[in-house]
């Protein structure tokens, strides 16, 4: 796949694992001093800095674990689908969630979950 075309990717966003119990993980991970940003039934987001960890519970069912690209133009993130797309690799739909968001998840050749991730600056 040729990167000529696209924005270099600039920061790895965050990592996703699969946790047994939100609670017990977001116990654990808040006593090392990250914050939590997002907490649900399924899942939750951890924060240490810029840098985030989704904790993917047992009913959490959209991903597995992988890591996230974050991109601040959608623009971008449209590109390098495209790309992705047109060189082969398995790629999901791309989305646009309600938040504002929008992403895609595609597979690396040896089958690694990635995310892109369009996150808007705020500000």
């Amino acid at each position: 796949m040729s990167t000529t075309t696209l924005t270099p990717l600039k920061r790895l966003g965050h990592v996703a694992v699969r946790v047994t119990d939100i609670p017990t993980a977001l116990a654990f991970y808040k006593s090392l001093g990250m914050e939590v940003a997002w907490e649900d039934h399924d899942w939750a987001y951890v924060k240490a800095g810029a840098d985030g960890l989704a904790l993917l519970g047992p009913a959490y069912t959209h991903a597995g674990a992988h890591f996230g690209f974050i991109l601040h133009e959608r623009a971008e993130l449209a590109a390098h689908f495209a790309a992705l797309k047109a060189s082969g690799a398995a790629c999901s739909p791309l989305l646009d969630h309600r938040d504002g968001t929008s992403s895609f998840y595609a597979k690396d050749p040896d089958g690694n979950l990635l995310e892109f991730l369009y996150e808007p600056v705020i500000g």
